[in-house]
């Protein structure tokens, strides 16, 4: 295939199909003659029609006579040469199909027609002896102003203004705004109704940076314009990372540069919006999943012509065609929302690393808890630092890191029945009384997690999966959280017909804000968890509520953890600090370490100290000793020790390959090809194929086989060479996962 940037043969081309199938497909370039890499054209395929990308000169595997011709070229800007190289390593970096990826950047064809059309309106040719009412003579008087007064960003600049601005302005109706225009008073242009965004001001407002601040700010800015470097930004919570890397922000658009911000958790962005905005004075270009369809088929466009300056979004936004890219940061880089677990399953982080590369620009990794690739690959284990490392050890304005201590549950336990031991309902009755705010956090949804029957102990479970149905007494449902099925609950055994049997099993934060109700009745209290805040508007409406004061007690799971800035907020007590340290989950001891790290970093971010309490049968755990001790650096470094004895990742590597099928016997029959064609090679290891923890998932039965490699390995070479070995039956489906998070 051609890599040429400039003419390919106007015979024929060779283009990748937004379809998830692997290759490029060659066609007859048709009215696409002069097309170059990067063009995107419209394709017959099948009995579709799909949008393509253009990646070079035909291969020529194909006679000519067989070849279907293109029936459009798509009349937008090419996709930049590192895009077209971005797409094409992701999908051998993954394995994912070609088309596949190409269907990512490709997300929006409804982008790629003529945008709807507008009447715009200006002066037209002078009245003579047409007569003027006074309705129309108040239009052109309007009409008149507003051109004479027309500012660069006026809307009258872009041609005119509309029916709905005149008829606001001075009353007249459309029927006298069609008449002028009969008569020639009005002059009338057809323009996009799509609107570009207004572009930020860089120079609009600064905050006093701290000296640690100004000394990482400086280093960023520095960086910008001049070529692709990776920087991990580590920052103790509430240290003000945002505000650093907003100088980064500032340079790229005072370049005329694009830039792009990943955030994990878009739906909870909200205040980092508002800081957004009133720093650079308009809002950024949002792309997530709860923006409307409209929304993104503009926004898309803008972002390849440039017409869109700063993008925040969630990790598929790192797939928008920037034309004029000039720095990529990930926030919350530690994240494992950052990982893509279908369809093409990738790491947001690590990819945007490799856009960076790619697109010769920046990268900056902020977080207060970095991942331990990251960690390694700023050479904090001893190693050659690959990227910078910028540090921010302080909290701003004089703020103090929480004081965080454990709750021995085997020492004081709560009473029966109950979940707040009593020295944490102390302390919440405290901060009552003093006017300041808690968090209680539990990182389970629902009310509770299983409900069994008392007399023959029966479990409900889901039936598309190995999983427990979730209470959920707000919603009246049981619901499971693999796979979204839900049902009514019943007080009555269906195993064994006991009658008022079915019982409740440990808590959710639905159950937790029963207690708090009970032992704190005139408390405020406010659930935040995806079912209760799934929104950005809800999102933003609780955070203001809590900001307001409006809220004593915050229940919530995970979403508390996500950098958010209470200033009333004293005290975080975690329910069950134990709960996802068990199992044998790669990161298991990293993710809890983060997230506990991060959800107490909620507690004191203002003048006020903060304290966290940490509910736990194993107070003696690495984990929860490195965190109390506030020393997460020792944590980190023998996490790394004991990956590096295993030659786990970031030492090694790991790929995952999953079978399902919805038939038990086709499974099998596929486990029995994987274990007879099974390759041998120094430096890895191949572990199964056996049945997955969740054998059951969404209606099919499922395997798993895990891959271990040295670091020296080329382990997608070694996949492809057995994967292509092996014909699977029927109906049974394989995905191959580089760098697995999840191991159910």
């Amino acid at each position: 295939m051609s890599e040429s940037l400039g003419m390919v043969p106007q015979s024929a081309l060779a283009i990748a199909v937004a379809a998830p199938v692997g290759g490029i497909y060659d066609y007859l370039a048709g009215p696409a003659v002069g097309a170059v890499r990067g063009s995107i054209v419209m394709v017959p395929f099948g009995g579709r029609h799909l949008p393509g990308i253009v990646m070079g000169a035909a291969i020529g595997d194909v006679s000519v006579a067989k070849l279907r011709a293109v029936e459009s070229l798509v009349t937008l800007p090419p996709l930049s040469d590192a895009l077209v190289q971005f797409i094409e390593r992701v999908a051998a970096w993954t394995m994912a199909p070609l088309g596949a990826v190409v269907k990512m950047v490709l997300s929006q064809p409804a982008a790629f027609d003529r945008p709807p059309q507008q009447k715009r309106y200006s002066i037209g040719a002078p009245a003579g002896e047409t007569r003027l009412t006074t309705a129309r003579q108040h239009v052109l008087e309007y009409l008149a102003k507003t051109e004479a007064s027309a500012a660069p960003n006026h809307q009258a600049a872009t041609g005119g203004v509309t029916a709905a601005m005149i008829t606001a302005a001075c009353g007249a109706s459309q029927a006298v705004i069609n008449g002028m225009e009969t008569a020639g008073l009005l002059q009338v242009k057809l323009v996009s109704a799509d609107q570009p965004p207004p572009l930020p001001r860089p120079d609009l407002n600064h905050v006093t940076l701290t000296s640690d601040q100004q000394q990482a700010a400086d280093h960023l800015r520095g960086a910008v314009g001049h070529g692709f470097q990776a920087c991990l930004l580590d920052g103790v919570t509430g240290s003000g990372k945002t505000e650093v890397y907003f100088e980064a922000v500032e340079a790229a658009i005072a370049a005329g540069q694009q830039v792009l911000i990943l955030l994990p958790e878009i739906a909870l962005s909200a205040a980092w919006r508002a800081r957004f905005t009133a720093r650079f004075g308009v809002p950024p270009v949002e792309w997530h999943s709860d923006i409307s369809a409209a929304q993104k088929r503009k926004s898309w466009r803008f972002v390849l012509q440039t017409r869109a300056s700063v993008v925040v979004g969630a990790r598929s936004a790192l797939f928008l065609p920037f034309s004029r890219l000039g720095l990529i940061i990930v926030d919350e880089e530690h994240e494992h929302a950052f990982k893509q677990e279908d369809q093409v399953i990738y790491q947001a982080r690590d990819m945007a690393v490799l856009r960076g590369r790619l697109d010769n620009v920046p990268v900056v990794l902020a977080s207060a808890t970095p991942s331990l690739e990251s960690w390694v690959n700023a050479g904090k284990t001893g190693s050659s630092p690959r990227y910078d490392y910028l540090a921010l050890p302080k909290r701003v304005h004089g703020a103090q890191l929480p004081d965080i201590s454990a709750i021995d549950l085997r020492a004081t336990p709560p009473e029966r029945g109950r979940w707040l031991a009593p020295p944490l309902v102390e302390a919440i009755e405290s901060r009552l009384k003093a006017g300041e705010q808690s968090l209680l956090f539990l990182n389970r949804r629902g009310y509770a997690p299983l409900t069994l029957c008392g007399a023959c102990g029966t479990k409900v479970t889901c039936p598309n999966c190995d999983s427990w149905m979730v209470a959920h007494r707000l919603a009246g449902r049981l619901r499971c959280h693999h796979c979204g099925h839900e049902s009514r609950p019943s007080k009555d055994c269906k195993s064994c017909g006991a009658k008022d049997q079915m019982q409740a099993c440990g808590p959710g934060v639905e159950r937790l804000a029963e207690e708090v109700l009970i032992r704190f009745p005139e408390a405020r209290f406010s659930l935040l968890s995806s079912d209760t805040v799934g929104t950005p508007k809800a999102a933003e409406a609780f955070i203001q509520s809590v900001t307001d004061g409006e809220v004593d007690i915050i229940i919530g799971t995970q979403m508390a953890a996500k950098g958010h800035h209470f200033p009333h907020l004293t005290l975080v007590g975690v329910v069950d600090a134990d709960l996802g340290l068990a199992g044998g989950d790669l990161r298991a001891a990293e993710r809890t370490f983060q997230m506990l790290s991060q959800v107490a970093g909620r507690a004191g971010r203002e003048s006020r100290p903060g304290t966290a309490m940490l509910q736990t049968l194993e107070p003696e755990n690495p984990v929860l000793v490195s965190l109390i001790a506030g020393d997460r650096d020792a944590f980190l470094a023998q996490e790394a020790a004991a990956r590096q004895a295993a030659k786990m990742p970031p030492f090694g590597q790991l790929a995952a390959i999953i079978i399902a099928s919805p038939h038990e016997e086709r499974l099998f029959e596929a486990i029995r090809q994987f274990a007879a064609t099974r390759p041998h090679f120094d430096s890895v290891q191949i572990y199964g194929p056996a049945i997955a923890p969740i054998g059951f998932l969404k209606g099919k039965h499922r395997a798993r086989l895990l891959i271990r490699a040295d670091k020296s390995v080329n382990i997608q070479h070694i996949l492809q060479g057995w994967l292509g070995t092996i014909k699977l039956p029927s109906s049974v489906r394989m995905q191959i996962d580089i760098d697995p998070y999840s191991f159910l």
